[in-house]
């Protein structure tokens, strides 16, 4: 059984888009909505589609990795799958049918990732060219010299590896992604692979521009992987 789970923040503009490329998979699964107490449409967008629907209440606003973790506390599958609110997998059944092969044919993968994608209708030349750079990254770090990494539009996870490592460190602003395929592979293999491709709208980016946002994404990286701590001390809001 797989478990996708979608942390959501007001994200009624695209969380339809995710669920209807995801409700038609034919595989045994679960859809779980870990919402961080929206404003907007989203909670009642989802009702007719999630398997569960949860809510944060606290006082403070949600880390990523707190919604993760929350969503993953109830999940039932054999495999957990982390997407973004605005992420859309085409051929969902072919998309998985290659990703649970990949889990398969090698006893000791714990995680996977694949190849991420701007939406071709507003696709940049500078999407493209940074997602073919960060693919080449995953698949190194992945692949070759087993140092894992990953981004949270797309991460498959086995249940177990998830909780044996303590999923997503909470205390983490940014970064908490790739701090977790690190930690995973220190127990198992982790994978990048290439058949599997998801689109998302690569809204950040052209919120604040590349420049800035792979600034952000180096600063963090290098300061959650020599500190464990965050440089950011909030994940700005895009919608």
């Amino acid at each position: 059984m797989i478990s996708f789970i979608i942390p959501t923040l007001n994200e009624s503009k695209t969380i339809m888009n995710t669920l209807n490329s995801i409700t038609p998979f034919s595989g045994d699964h679960e859809i779980i909505i870990s919402d961080g107490n929206s404003r907007d449409e989203t909670v009642s967008l989802c009702r007719n589609h999630a398997s569960r629907i949860m809510v944060h209440d606290g006082q403070t606003r949600q880390t990523i990795a707190m919604a993760r973790n929350m969503g993953a506390s109830v999940a039932r599958g054999d495999y957990l799958v982390f997407l973004d609110a605005d992420v859309v997998i085409p051929e969902v059944d072919i998309f998985f049918e290659t990703a649970l092969a990949e889990f398969r044919s090698r006893p000791d993968l714990v995680a996977l990732t694949g190849k991420y994608r701007v939406t071709p209708e507003i696709s940049t030349v500078a999407d493209r060219a940074v997602f073919t750079m960060l693919g080449l990254q995953f698949f190194l770090q992945n692949n070759v010299f087993r140092i894992g990494a990953a981004g949270g539009e797309f991460q498959m996870i086995a249940a177990d590896a998830f909780r044996e490592v303590g999923g997503f460190d909470e205390k983490l602003v940014a970064a908490e992604d790739m701090d977790l395929f690190r930690r995973l592979s220190r127990i198992g293999r982790t994978r990048f692979v290439n058949g599997l491709t998801i689109f998302h709208t690569g809204r950040r980016a052209h919120e604040v521009g590349w420049p800035k946002l792979l600034w952000q994404w180096f600063t963090n990286s290098v300061s959650v992987y020599l500190f464990r701590k965050s440089v950011s001390r909030e994940w700005e809001e895009v919608r």
